[in-house]
């Protein structure tokens, strides 16, 4: 297949991106008209950025899985849809076509509705990188059920919190995980989560890893045993193109998850148009996306973006060090991988091992690069180009986030200029401005400002999953009429655009971003802990490492900092865990009681001279205090 929205060239992206901007409902209808759908849309947009409402595709009807699957296994059955790397690379790969993986996904949704699940209902899925996730997402849009995926990391208490706020009736789970070196016990985990959720009347499990787990006696089936011996066909569900397709967790600066919203149509024309554009994908190409699918990333770059688009996709289940820090590049070599798309992370854990280990692949197969989840710096940018990509290959660098649904701002591969450590240009559809922290506009080239949208693309978040009224707060109350990213943003004298990081109290933790009042409440779960501040620094991996100033009550005691940090991975997950802990006897406050964060931020970073104004706080003594403690 070809994609008549493919942009090939600078003077096509400026055509495209002018038309989008003028007359958003033609662009869109042009390219929503190349999926398949049940009945057609009465209109393409209806939209107010003030309550917020947002509806593209209104009135039409469609299911996802038809344009992810069923077409592409009519046309190209043979071709492969879904390749699987084992965590052990002694282990079996895990090829299936179109034909196979549709084959699979209505098996699967027999096994989903004989248990009663169907249209509108969530479900909780909480498992390893195998391929049977993939196919669990899958049968779950295409029996109209709304999944939440929910990273394999997180812990017994931030799945119950998601199990409960989504209000899910089953979940779905493996016995086990591998990751690296380790063992996860998925299972046993969910058995804790679930103590809290009576509601959760079906968890199915999967064998991975043949561990043993408590099953409990008319709640839990395993996967094998109810798995139809000869499937028959599943006929996709009729959704509207407002139904929501799926809910996914991210974290706020209120310390509780927000479960975004994304709906059926828009999002799936968004997802593949994004993916067929920015990677510059060709028929019968392999795009090797790193990421976990418990995150977006993952739902819309190794699931429905390339498979929409009749991709194949290949999915991961390690990580890059194990065995060995060669794993990427053994991967993409093993597989003749065309695209890869990583984070800079994980870039920046693999150049401390050194160059020798990519220059000892050639990797002549790869066409384009990718990085995505934080701000690439300068040094991660050319060793993936020089070390990687030999010089020869395009590196799209991309912005976006949960709530957009797909990429935003992006270069695209080999078509539009690339900066390094810039996203550099919108995609067609993406109106950004800067604004001031009153919400003025900042006019011209060689500025910066806080990062907004004025219009709505199809991707975009709908609303917050039982409560409209925090989606409003979150993103359409700071700047009334625009949609505010939380990004600070540096747009150069040529307009391409330089993502400077969040401006709000939210971090960017090797791409995964983290409340900072969900670590502090989880620190302050501690019986010793008075009360703690949790700050963003930078760090030579992950980007931002987590910084905890903490009062204690009574004195310090050996092993305290290793409680403080169990606390966190009990409450929230190993992701969270601060890097660096330091007590101290008060915090920086204002006289109503605020914490001066920006103080702490300073200090945090070694920018010890640079505090700013001290004198307004109600003690300024306790920041020299702070200052000679600093870790």
């Amino acid at each position: 297949m070809s994609y008549a929205y493919q942009i090939r060239t600078a003077a096509e992206y400026e055509a495209a991106y002018a038309r989008a901007t003028e007359n958003p409902e033609a662009f869109w209808a042009e390219i929503a008209a190349t999926f398949r759908w049940k009945k057609p849309w009465k209109s393409v947009l209806n939209w107010e950025f003030r309550s917020p409402s947002v509806r593209w595709f209104d009135g039409g009807t469609l299911n996802i899985t038809e344009n992810a699957l069923d077409r592409h296994a009519e046309e190209h059955p043979d071709r492969v849809a879904l390749l699987w790397e084992p965590n052990d690379p002694q282990e079996e790969t895990v090829s299936w076509t179109y034909h196979e993986l549709l084959a699979r996904v209505e098996a699967y949704c027999h096994v989903l509705t004989a248990r009663g699940i169907g249209k509108g209902d969530r479900v909780c899925i909480y498992m390893g990188m195998i391929p049977e996730l993939a196919v669990a997402v899958l049968a779950c849009a295409r029996i109209g059920a709304v999944h939440s995926v929910i990273f394999g990391g997180f812990s017994a208490e931030s799945i119950a919190d998601r199990v409960l706020d989504a209000q899910a009736t089953a979940l779905i789970t493996c016995d086990g995980a591998f990751r690296g070196a380790k063992t996860i016990p998925l299972k046993s985990v969910v058995d804790q989560a679930l103590v809290s959720c009576p509601e959760v009347h079906t968890v199915l499990v999967h064998q991975r890893t043949h561990e043993h787990v408590d099953m409990i006696e008319g709640r839990d089936i395993w996967y094998h045993e109810v798995l139809p011996a000869s499937p028959t066909p599943f006929p996709a569900v009729e959704m509207d193109a407002e139904d929501l397709l799926f809910i996914l967790y991210t974290s706020g600066s209120t310390g509780k998850p927000k479960g975004v919203v994304h709906t059926c149509g828009g999002y799936m024309v968004w997802a593949t148009y994004t993916f067929v554009n920015v990677f510059q994908y060709q028929p019968g190409q392999i795009h090797f996306c790193t990421a976990d699918i418990g995150w977006i990333t993952g739902h819309s770059y190794i699931v429905y973006g390339p498979l929409s688009a009749g991709a194949t996709t290949l999915l991961f289940e390690g990580i890059p060090t194990y065995p060995e820090c060669d794993r990427f590049w053994h991967i993409t070599e093993k597989h003749q991988v065309d695209i890869l798309y990583t984070a800079p992370t994980a870039i920046r854990s693999l150049m401390t091992a050194g160059p020798e280990l990519p220059d000892a692949y050639p990797m002549p197969s790869l066409k384009v690069l990718g990085t995505v989840g934080e701000p690439i710096n300068a040094e991660a940018w050319h060793w993936y180009d020089q070390h990687v990509g030999k010089g020869r290959v395009p590196i799209v660098d991309t912005w976006w986030q949960t709530e957009t649904g797909g990429i935003m701002i992006s270069n695209l591969a080999g078509v539009t200029e690339a900066k390094p450590t810039y996203a550099t240009r919108p995609l067609p559809g993406v109106q950004p401005l800067l604004v001031d922290e009153q919400g003025q506009e900042i006019q011209g080239n060689g500025v910066s400002g806080n990062l907004c949208m004025r219009f709505p693309w199809p991707g975009m978040i709908r609303t917050t999953y039982g409560d409209h009224e925090r989606c409003r707060q979150a993103y359409f109350s700071t700047y009334p009429g625009l949609y505010f990213t939380g990004d600070g943003c540096i747009r150069d004298e040529d307009g391409l655009y330089r993502i400077t990081g969040r401006v709000d109290d939210v971090l960017n933790v090797s791409g995964h971003r983290i409340g900072t009042a969900e670590v502090e409440n989880a620190i302050n779960m501690h019986p010793q802990v008075v009360e703690s501040a949790i700050v963003g620094y930078p760090h030579d991996i992950k980007g931002q490492g987590i910084y905890a100033y903490v009062i204690l009550q009574g004195a310090e005691s050996e092993g305290l900092r290793t409680e403080i940090l169990a606390e966190v991975v009990q409450h929230i997950g190993a992701i969270a865990k601060p890097d660096k802990i330091q007590f101290v006897p008060g915090l920086p406050k204002t006289r109503s009681g605020k914490i001066m964060r920006r103080i702490l931020r300073k200090i945090a970073e070694g920018e010890l001279e640079q505090l700013g104004d001290t004198t307004t706080l109600l003690d300024p003594a306790v920041v020299e205090t702070i200052k000679a403690g600093r870790l």
